[in-house]
């Protein structure tokens, strides 16, 4: 499981990338594709056309760390639905973790939770 801040977004390129990209190319990436800035210290998570390898980019103490896994067997599947137009969609750190593991999340639901402050707005 990741643990990371609530203040850390998680970023997934829905561009296909040459996975031959290292820290500087990806980087790149992550400004020209994703439009944002990867020193921001966001988690940038980039798939290739078959969507059986993904790089996780991030910028954290000084330097950009490298996280990547390469499926056997199978693909990283999407949760969300993507926008047309979109480069990009935000997915959260325990979604992101589901799909290193390679469960198919389309096939699962959320529950609602519980929100105070939605009950004191009704």
């Amino acid at each position: 499981m990741l643990m990371l801040p609530s203040s850390v977004k998680v970023y997934i390129s829905t561009v296909p990338i040459d996975m031959r990209k290292s820290f500087d190319g990806l980087a790149g990436a992550t400004r020209s594709i994703l439009r944002n800035d990867p020193l921001s210290g966001h988690l940038f998570v980039f798939l290739n056309k078959r969507a059986d390898l993904v790089k996780v980019l991030w910028w954290s103490h000084g330097g950009f760390s490298l996280y990547a896994k390469r499926l056997e067997r199978g693909r990283f599947r999407f949760l969300k639905p993507v926008e047309p137009d979109s480069a990009q969609v935000e997915v959260s750190a325990t979604e992101l973790a589901m799909i290193l593991d390679g469960i198919d999340l389309g096939a699962t639901r959320r529950r609602r939770l519980w929100n105070p402050a939605q009950r004191a707005a009704s």
